[in-house]
């Protein structure tokens, strides 16, 4: 008998064909979705780098017109008078053992629980007297930009859902703090340090600072105040020397 020749064309199928048409549109659809947020962000690093270079430009012209002040009062033959800081940097110099109820409640309040922790506050009269009570057991000042930047770069850490996240990328102060128009370091670092109108909610967004114990060891006698020779109490712009040793 003679041999039939088979059809050179075998239909697949019908579920496998399924399966291609749907592994087709889900790759059309996860490659839409990639250049979409590609573009995204794109755009989004673009505002991050305008707002950056505005602030850039802010910080120099406060620091321009403090010189200016400071040289006009000079040639009148007066004396600057610089405003009060509105930011305070506090770091608790002290463990937990012999300290009054008072006191530790305070440093309760202000999320200082560990000796070395640091935070940063409001300066108000409420949190003046808050501090004056907790006076032998932190250390506190005013810390400028530098400080605040090199805090939140290196040991700044995201409170998110009650967890102690790393701040790795700006996704997660967008996520958290995006309502607020905080969508990156910068803009998180800058409502700091000018105490802008959401302080508050920022703040509270940083997990309290790890410090470590400063580079050539605390005073001899730290339980005295800074102006005594010890380290406890206020030392205004002295702060940034000390952060500088324990960061």
């Amino acid at each position: 008998m003679p041999i039939s020749k088979c059809s050179d064309k075998v239909l697949a199928p019908e579920t496998i064909l399924k399966q291609r048409k749907t592994a087709h549109k889900t790759a059309v659809e996860k490659a839409a979705a990639a250049a979409a947020a590609k573009k995204q962000r794109s755009q989004k690093r673009q505002v991050i780098f305008k707002r950056a270079e505005q602030y850039v430009k802010e910080y120099r012209q406060l620091e321009r017109a403090e010189v200016r002040l400071r040289r006009q009062a000079k040639q009148a033959g007066s004396f600057y008078v610089p405003a009060q800081p509105k930011l305070a940097f506090v770091v608790r110099t002290k463990g937990i053992n012999k300290i009054p109820p008072k006191p530790r409640k305070v440093l309760q309040l202000l999320r200082l629980l560990q000796i070395n922790n640091g935070v940063f506050i409001r300066l108000t009269y409420a949190t003046t007297q808050m501090l004056q009570i907790i006076t032998p057991y932190a250390a506190w000042g005013t810390p400028n930009l530098k400080t605040v930047k090199e805090l939140i770069y290196k040991r700044g850490y995201a409170k998110v859902n009650k967890q102690r996240l790393p701040i790795s990328d700006n996704r997660i102060i967008e996520e958290s703090l995006g309502k607020y128009g905080i969508i990156c370091i910068e803009d998180l670092v800058h409502e700091i340090y000018t105490v802008g109108p959401n302080f508050k909610i920022a703040n509270n967004f940083l997990w309290p600072f790890k410090l470590s114990n400063p580079n050539g060891g605390w005073a001899k006698r730290k339980v005295r105040h800074f102006i005594e020779g010890g380290d406890v109490g206020n030392r205004e712009t002295k702060i940034n020397a000390l952060i500088r040793r324990m960061n």
